[in-house]
């Protein structure tokens, strides 16, 4: 039995997303069960998916096996110490803090659990930490994601889709999307709410909050996916893969997991600054055979990243 502990808070987060297309690639020939660690586990999905909250009282609890902690831990609680030992204790890290790696990978004695087996999720992140694991991006199931047929009519559009957090959006971007506005290139951002007070009003401008459109959907609505965050730095960038698996060209800030994966200006773009973004906008508004072609390897990157072949390669690691 494998068990996969999350959070489960936020049904549009990317350690919970991470949990459940690892359940759902592991359920078919394994037996695998959803554990929320945090007492605040959001009801959507809870009414999705089979979630079991950890209860000794109701002796609902793992029994064994292989235990998964994703982008969570087992610490400061009682429940660890009146369950079954592990055979194998895995965490899915995916984050910059090393605190949280001391936290989690140091077993108090009187646990006896076995020594943690750590999987990040980028080389990025392993770099920046220079800690010793396997690597595997977060898996993804590219089949949701299709390249559109035809451009839809209307402007020239350039978007972006993430949680509705402030540390997600720089505080340049502002300036940069009131520049293009003006130069009739039309912006939708999903995730957009922290921009409300800082963008004015502008007929081409579309701010959604984050889940109001399936990103399926959503990403195909786009000509151009531009991303940047603040303070949070992405140790991997589900969304990025996501819109390039969806064959969008898509023009990324360097700092990120993804940046391995993006090789300027054949699958993707990456910039160092507003001024160089700007310049590869206007390059791929007045190219569209530029954005067909960057797209389409684009499509490419993703399909041999998730191949059924990696993802095998990658699940036999739980498995073992």
């Amino acid at each position: 039995m494998i068990h996969l502990f999350n959070g489960f808070q936020n049904p549009f987060g990317g350690s919970e997303r991470e949990t459940l297309d690892l359940y759902r690639l592991l359920g078919g020939a394994q037996q695998v069960r959803l554990w929320a660690t945090s007492s605040r586990v959001s009801d959507e999905l809870m009414r999705q998916f089979p979630i079991h909250r950890v209860s000794p009282a109701t002796r609902d609890v793992p029994d064994g096996g292989t235990y998964v902690f994703l982008g969570a831990h087992w610490r400061n609680r009682m429940w660890p110490y009146l369950i079954r030992r592990p055979r194998r204790l895995i965490y899915v890290f995916n984050t910059f803090h090393p605190k949280i790696i001391a936290l989690t990978t140091g077993m108090p004695r009187l646990l006896g659990w076995p020594d943690a087996e750590l999987v990040l999720i980028s080389d990025f992140q392993k770099r920046l930490l220079q800690v010793e694991g396997v690597v595997h991006p977060s898996p993804i199931d590219i089949t949701r994601f299709s390249p559109r047929l035809t451009r839809p009519d209307g402007p020239f559009t350039v978007g972006r889709l993430s949680r509705d957090t402030a540390d997600k959006h720089n505080a340049d971007d502002a300036t940069l999307y009131e520049a293009l506005l003006a130069e009739g290139i039309a912006v939708r951002i999903q995730g957009g709410m922290p921009l409300k007070d800082k963008l004015a009003p502008h007929p081409h401008l579309e701010l959604l909050p984050q889940g109001e459109v399936a990103a399926e959907r959503f990403l195909p609505t786009l000509d151009v996916f531009y991303y940047r965050t603040g303070s949070h730095v992405e140790t991997f960038g589900r969304v990025v893969f996501e819109a390039m698996a969806c064959g969008l060209p898509v023009v990324c800030h360097s700092h990120g997991g993804y940046a391995d994966h993006i090789r300027h200006g054949e699958n993707g773009f990456l910039f160092e600054t507003a001024q160089q973004a700007s310049q590869i906008l206007s390059q791929l508004k007045a190219d569209p055979a530029l954005r067909a072609d960057v797209g389409h390897k684009a499509r490419q990157t993703v399909e041999q990243l998730f191949s059924p072949q990696a993802l095998e390669q990658r699940l036999d690691f739980y498995r073992r």
